[in-house]
């Protein structure tokens, strides 16, 4: 076929370019779609994965007026691929289209790669044997640049059925044939599915390992597409194995925002079902329902038993954790029913036999109880065989050992490249020495100068810790001077303000006394300067027997100019939680910490006690209250005030902004 296109094709082009740009303001058709042979439009989540919601409409519009053929195969395939996010149906509609037109036109090739997106919307189907069949059917049909995608999909038929150890094969098969041909996507979602497959084996620290390669090369690649998006979902999946709840929830917001952007409805249930999980173990459990609602919502709208089975699965473990046993048994039976017999899946479906036992054990149906922790026995063996355990640990030590010999043989080609060049480097050897002599003289003298820089430098790290240390000195007169007016005072509220001031100087004492004593002299740490003062305010108020105190925050350094309001106003809050808070001798618990979350600081001050509303009159105009208002507008944050079980007080601020 001649590449030179005609004036009626140029035309043609020009109309349906102009069409599309009026579909997508501009955006869609940065996408150049190509209408004769020697171009082609950029492929969805091949070379881009910038377009809008009226991506589809077009596409569905034009392809039937597109030349040539090839062109026209790869928008039914996108088309179809698309869809089977969405609407499975649908997608199976535009497969299908394609395999007839391919097959009118004797293309052998377009024909094998659209029953290779048929077969993954059949595995979505439930129809697992099928997909096999057409699978083995479209092997001989591709390019081998194809296969790893096609291997990808039958490892999906095998985990499906509960063959983690084929599964992982056919995964390395596809890892093999990417590194092979330098295909950065086809490594992705090899080492993607082996982080899937290794969390299915409990083997959580490999799940992350690969996870986290795929991630990786996933964004190298710079595509946001579906098995990106499945990928964040792993990665989030291990890090919740292992316990690590605030990771997860990093990913899994991550996968649900990349979801919701493109309508991937199988990432959406899948996030939002480990989303559950996450919160429940963070015992936020109106959270947990609300994601557990969204699993279910996005698996019934793509109309997937496989998801939906697991979304009431999921919903019944949380009422578990609950202690509503009786709803959890309608919810797990509800996915059981779902899966029936043939399901296939026996790892999620021994998950709910499981979770059912626990269920009925928790109702005191202990007969039926027996029944399904026996089923689940049954199904458990099936899956975590020996032969899988094995085979996926050697298919993991045989992927080493040739990562290993591929590293040694690069090693070997550079060895032989540097020989290659000694002699050349011999013969510039001598002109090196001369210059090596001359840059020793030139070292030598900057040595001599930087010695004394580094003298000067200590002196003057000496001089401020010097500095500091007699600050603190100062401010510990000054709060001692406070202490001795105080002694005598017979009015009360005199004696409190006194001893207030006392704090307030001391707390300011403190982070002098850090900055001194602290490897860093212009920051202060300030999770141990926490710590510090609130063990100082609760014992000068005496109650060290009944208040807890906590600081639940990583390491963090601020600033000095920073560290000294925060410091007051903790103080302040401290203060006022031991004034008001607890009544009597009540017992209680006080936390402090501080984050940065999106580039702003987070101040957070929380107490179990009676709340704000029972606090004393007058309270809310008092100095202390006076004082947070100011430093707070000092720098230039917000506050918020949560009474809801206790007083909590979170105060948000930018780095840099204390005046």
């Amino acid at each position: 076929m001649s590449s030179k296109p005609t004036m009626g094709t140029n035309f043609h082009k020009t109309v349906i370019l102009f069409a599309f740009s009026i579909a997508n303001s501009g955006l869609l058709f940065s996408q150049d779609l190509g209408l004769y042979a020697d171009q082609s439009y950029k492929k969805v989540f091949v070379d881009t994965d910038n377009f809008g919601a009226s991506y589809l409409d077009v596409l569905e519009s034009l392809y039937p007026s597109v030349r040539p053929d090839s062109v026209k195969f790869s928008m039914l395939n996108d088309l179809a691929y698309y869809w089977h996010t969405r609407n499975l149906g649908k997608a199976l509609d535009f497969t299908r289209r394609g395999l007839q037109l391919a097959r009118a036109a004797n293309n052998v090739l377009w024909e094998g790669r659209l029953q290779i997106t048929e077969a993954a919307i059949l595995l979505r189907m439930e129809q697992l044997d099928l997909a096999e069949e057409v699978l083995n059917n479209a092997m001989d049909k591709v390019l081998e640049k194809d296969l790893a995608h096609l291997y990808t999909q039958l490892g999906y038929v095998y985990e499906r059925r509960g063959k983690l150890g084929k599964a992982a094969d056919y995964a390395m098969q596809s890892l093999k044939l990417g590194k092979e041909l330098g295909d950065i996507r086809a490594v992705a979602m090899a080492y993607s599915d082996l982080g899937n497959l290794f969390w299915k084996q409990k083997k959580y620290d490999a799940g992350l390992e690969y996870g986290l390669k795929s991630l990786a090369l996933f964004e190298e690649r710079g595509i946001n597409d579906l098995d990106y998006d499945f990928t964040l979902f792993v990665v989030g999946n291990n890090y919740l194995s292992l316990g690590k709840h605030e990771e997860a929830l990093k990913y899994l917001q991550h996968t649900i925002a990349i979801g919701e952007r493109y309508g991937f409805y199988n990432n959406l249930s899948d996030g939002y079902m480990v989303l559950l999980e996450v919160y429940a173990h963070l015992n936020e459990f109106e959270k947990a329902e609300e994601a557990g609602t969204n699993a279910l919502k996005y698996a019934e709208l793509l109309d997937n038993n496989f998801l939906m089975m697991r979304s009431w699965l999921a919903l019944g473990k949380i009422e578990n954790l609950q202690g509503h046993h009786g709803t959890a048994i309608d919810f797990l039976e509800k996915s059981i029913a779902i899966a029936t017999d043939d399901f296939g899946d026996a790892f999620f479906l021994s998950q709910a036999y499981e979770a059912l036992g626990k269920a009925y054990a928790g109702n005191h149906q202990y007969k039926e109880a027996y029944t399904a922790f026996a089923r689940y026995d049954r199904l458990k063996e099936t899956v975590f065989t020996a032969e899988a355990d094995n085979r996926i640990s050697l298919l993991r030590t045989e992927f080493e050992v040739a990562d290993k010999e591929g590293k040694i043989r690069s090693q070997e080609a550079l060895i032989s490249k540097q020989q290659t060049t000694q002699q050349l480097i011999m013969v510039i050897t001598g002109l090196l020495l001369l210059l090596l002599l001359l840059a020793y003289i030139s070292i030598r003298n900057k040595f001599k100068v930087n010695k004394i820089l580094e003298k000067q430098n200590q002196e003057k790290e000496f001089l401020l810790k010097e500095i500091h240390h007699r600050v603190k000195n100062n401010l510990e007169i000054v709060s001692s001077l406070l202490s001795l007016q105080a002694v005598g005072m017979e009015d009360e509220n005199m004696l409190s303000k006194m001893r207030e001031s006392q704090h307030r100087v001391q707390s300011m004492g403190m982070i002098h006394q850090k900055l001194y004593t602290g490897a860093n002299l212009a920051a202060v740490e300030m999770k141990s300067y926490f710590t510090t003062l609130g063990e100082y305010i609760i014992d000068a108020f005496g109650a060290t027997d009944r208040i807890q105190f906590e600081v639940p925050m990583p390491p963090l350094e601020v600033d000095v100019d920073m560290a000294i309001p925060i410091g007051l106003i903790v103080n302040e809050l401290l203060t006022n939680s031991l004034k008001y808070a607890f009544v009597g001798n009540q017992k209680g618990k006080i936390s402090v910490s501080l984050r940065k979350v999106d580039q702003k600081f987070q101040l957070r001050v929380r107490d179990n006690g009676v709340g704000k509303n029972t606090h004393a009159k007058g309270e809310s105009s008092g100095f202390g209250t006076q004082l947070i208002a100011l430093l707070t507008k000092q720098l230039d944050g917000t506050m918020e005030l949560n009474t809801h079980g206790g007083t909590a007080i979170s105060i948000q601020f930018q780095p840099g902004k204390a005046a």
